[in-house]
């Protein structure tokens, strides 16, 4: 609304003129702003706008007479070297035969006092003029002046350029900053020499993240410049996973208690950097309460609106600010700026108010008689003409780091060369509407814009100058560090550079032994909310707190991270497993029965046993054939018995060994048909038994045609080639095969023979299930025959042990996991198999070794009488 109302009133002033021009033909200039400038004549004059002074200050009012016009107080010397840099630029373009020839450029350049009322007032009178009379009402020919340079903030930028825009004034910024001004809709004639804070920002954190410095803290100026700079900051850290601690607005009425309160803040933050985006004038109050709090123990991040000013360049700042890091505006170099400096003087230049406050500023005089009071101090002496510059040591003459001062120049020279190429334009090859040129005479401002948007040119320094389409300029920063003197000041040294390029992006440039670091150690500190997580671990943001404030869990099985501070740990493949680590994936391990483990070599010793037992016991029967005890016991059957024990314990080391499709088909075949060999000739001996005993008695005696030799060897092989049958089935058409099975232990690979038809292993155990239960039962009955020696007594003692273990198998066999299945099935195999080996045989091989005076007919009919 003020900038509103500053506009309303100057606009009255020219209503006014025109009222006059109505009555009389000529418009008179009602009033004028207050203002400090430099002039001088040309044919086209170029604007500009500076920091001359650092205050504005506004006289009392009352509403009894016209209020006083403010004044600015607090020279800046910085400041009014960019003004003289435009004017030495102009000079020099205006010696060159080959660029504007035949055109003199003059200028018309204003104090804006850092304020953005004086800033204002300045450009309404730099696009409007100041002449007392105008007599052409028309309002045509050459604008007052045909571009700005200036202003050097970002506030008075979007101001100045949403008026002026609108008439297509343009306007090159040397110093604002702001990434709003990039913005072509709104501010279509706005150009700078400065990249804009987008770049700044994106600099700035690549410094951030070449140190790992995840947690900092952030002050800003409460302007456009600070709260834009700020906004950018804090996304382009949420863009690469950092976090800002915390975020405080640095007041502009330098308030103590918020003073105090930003420092308490800064020094309760575990954060040890801090970015500063503000102008040096914001800072000043919070520097010196860091001083008179003794805050040390932080590292100051620099925007390039504070990092070469020289106010804290003295020796009490350095334990504080000693090593801070910023960026700045590429530095040039300016070849005759410095005599232009040396040998200006009021008395050559009677218009340049500017330079007469500069010199009683800098050598105390004055050039009227008398005390007078000038820039807000009394002077007691007259200015004689013979004060030097050369022997000053002060900003003004320092031409060695130029950075804005060198911005100023190419602004100059943008505008310059704009000028030249649309003085250059050949009629019917215009860029205008019916391929016109511009009208020299009656220049329109937006015309210098379209040449202004298209410039391009080398400076002397070898830097090339062109704009965007947002009329930003090319993107590079040098990266400095405040460095202690030998008489314990501060001087700013250039230990890298930040260079945006279009297809290499941000790079930045250090060389890291040239940095100072004002700590302890003498390295970089550590500013992180959580130390980084390592590989195998995962991060876990702290319910509340920003995401770099975190824990590091470890990642579960089968599950790994290869990176630091991995957001989510990555499952592992199929087949592959987490080391122990958790950083890696490697191949599952393998687990199967194998040979070279424990339990693998007692089973293989424990079937070999039985298979050695068996044969010995069939050497002992051979040996002993016509024994009675053999030829009782139907030796054929026996044999046959003891061979099928030996396949069945033998049958076992199928089961053992990296699973095979040739060793997954044959298991389980010959095991069920060892096993039905086994407990068929078992059950054909039960027969047997009992039809002995039958053809004993007289209502019996036919009973053994039923069962002779022929018979027997008939029953075994039907009831074998039963099994044989089933297997083939179930061979032919869901055949075993080697199995990779995960489902028991995710962190292992199970490799087994997947019975491929749970029907045709069913049926093949329920074949030998259903066999050794009819002979458990026929022997079972037959247990009480009269013989002495009753082979029906030790089958029913075999069977009940096969059984028994049988049916134990099952529920064992089912809960055992991996290769301990298959451990279990071998068990049942060589338990069953050591019970009829030892139920059956053993108590013959007794008899026969330890008691053969038993081994005859009579002991075992039980008919041998008893000798006294």
């Amino acid at each position: 609304m003020w900038l509103t109302l500053c506009f309303s009133l100057y606009m009255s002033f020219n209503c006014i003129s025109a009222d006059s021009v109505l009555r009389s033909g000529t418009c008179l200039l009602q009033g004028r702003f207050k203002l400090n400038g430099m002039y001088k004549d040309g044919d086209f004059i170029l604007g500009g706008l500076f920091h001359v002074h650092f205050f504005t200050v506004f006289p009392d009012r009352s509403f009894r007479m016209e209020p006083e016009q403010p004044y600015c107080e607090k020279f800046n010397t910085e400041g009014f070297q960019h003004a003289q840099t435009m004017a030495f630029a102009i000079d020099e373009i205006n010696k060159n035969a080959n660029l504007l020839p035949n055109i003199t450029l003059g200028y018309h350049l204003y104090d804006n006092c850092v304020m953005l009322g004086m800033a204002f007032r300045a450009a309404m009178s730099l696009s409007t003029g100041t002449e007392e009379y105008f007599y052409n009402h028309n309002c045509t020919g050459p604008p007052p002046v045909i571009g700005i340079v200036g202003d050097a903030s970002s506030t008075p930028s979007i101001a100045i350029s949403s008026v002026l825009g609108l008439f297509q004034v343009p306007i090159v910024s040397h110093y604002a900053t702001c990434s709003c001004l990039s913005d072509r809709k709104k501010y279509p004639s706005f150009f700078r020499t400065i990249p804009s804070d987008a770049f700044q920002v994106r600099a700035m954190v690549q410094i951030l993240r070449h140190f790992g410095w995840t947690w900092v803290g952030l002050l800003y100026s409460d302007d456009d410049y600070g709260i834009y700079a700020a906004q950018l900051f804090q996304q382009e850290m949420q863009l690469f996973g950092h976090c800002v601690a915390f975020s405080e607005i640095l007041p502009n009425d330098h308030n103590p208690r918020d003073i105090q309160r930003i420092t308490g803040l800064i020094q309760a933050s575990t954060a040890r950097v801090v970015v500063v985006f503000a102008l040096s004038s914001y800072l000043l109050p919070l520097m010196d309460e860091v001083v008179l709090q003794n805050m040390t123990g932080r590292q100051w991040i620099a925007s390039e609106a504070w990092a070469t000013s020289l106010e804290y360049h003295t020796p009490r700042f350095l334990p504080f600010l000693g090593g801070t890091l910023g960026i700045a505006i590429r530095r040039g170099e300016i070849q005759g700026l410095y005599d232009f400096l040396l040998h200006l003087h009021p008395s050559n230049d009677p218009r340049n108010n500017m330079l007469r406050i500069f010199w009683e500023n800098m050598f105390g005089c004055s050039f009227e008689t008398g005390d007078t009071k000038s820039d807000g101090e009394h002077l007691k002496k007259v200015c004689t003409g013979q004060e030097d510059l050369s022997n000053t040591n002060t900003t003004y003459t320092d031409v060695s780091g130029l950075r804005a001062s060198y911005n100023v120049y190419k602004a100059v020279y943008a505008l310059a060369h704009a000028l030249h190429d649309l003085m250059q334009c050949e009629e019917g090859r215009g860029p205008f509407s019916g391929n016109k040129c511009a009208d020299i005479i009656n220049l329109k401002p937006w015309q210098l814009v379209h040449y202004l948007q298209k410039v391009n040119f080398t400076t002397g320094f070898g830097d090339n100058v062109s704009f965007d389409k947002n009329g930003d300029a090319l993107a590079i920063y040098d990266v400095l560090n405040w460095q202690p003197t030998s008489d314990g000041s501060i001087t700013v040294h250039k230990v890298g550079v930040v260079n945006e390029g279009v297809a290499t992006g941000m790079v930045l440039t250090l060389d890291e032994d040239a940095i100072y670091w004002n700590f302890e150690t003498k390295k970089p500190p550590r500013s992180v909310c959580s130390e980084s997580c390592p590989p195998g671990t995962r991060r876990a943001t702290r319910k509340g707190l920003p995401v770099c404030c975190f824990d590091c869990l470890p990642c579960g099985d089968g599950e790994i991270s290869n990176t630091t501070d991995a957001i989510e740990c990555t499952v592992c493949p199929e087949y592959f497993w987490s080391n122990p680590d958790k950083d890696q994936c490697v191949p599952k391990e393998v687990e199967f029965l194998s040979y070279e483990e424990p339990l693998g070599i007692s089973l293989t010793s424990a079937s070999l046993l039985g298979a050695c037992f068996c044969a010995l016991v069939m050497v002992i029967f051979a040996f002993h054939h016509n024994t009675p005890i053999v030829r009782a016991n139907n030796s054929e059957l026996s044999f046959l018995l003891l061979l099928s024990l030996k396949l069945c314990f033998l049958c076992v080391l199928l089961f053992i060994g990296r699973p095979e499709l040739w060793t997954c088909q044959l298991r389980h075949a010959v095991f069920g048909i060892s096993f039905v060999l086994c407990v068929s000739s078992i059950l054909v001996k039960t027969m047997v038994v009992i039809a002995v005993f039958k053809s004993s008695r007289p209502e019996g005696k036919g009973a053994m045609k039923w069962f002779g030799a022929i018979q027997q060897r008939c029953t075994v092989l039907v009831l074998t080639a039963l099994q044989v049958v089933i297997c083939a089935v179930w061979l032919s058409t869901a055949s075993p095969t080697p199995h990779k099975n995960n489902q028991y232990t995710r962190s292992k690979i199970v490799y087994e023979c997947a019975i491929g038809s749970v029907a045709g292993f069913s049926m093949l155990l329920g074949y030998i299930g259903l066999l050794a239960a009819i002979s458990f039962l026929l022997a079972f009955l037959a247990r009480n025959l009269p013989d002495n020696f009753n082979e029906a007594k030790f089958i029913t003692f075999s069977m009940l042990i096969f059984c028994a273990v049988w049916i134990a198998f099952v529920p064992a066999y089912v809960s055992s996991p991996g290769k301990y299945a298959v451990a279990v099935e071998i068990f049942a195999i060589l338990a069953s198999s050591f019970g009829l080996l030892v139920a059956i045989f053993a108590p013959k091989c007794y008899i026969i070794l330890l008691h053969p005076e038993r081994n005859t007919k009579n002991a075992i009919m039980g008919r041998e009488t008893q000798k006294k």
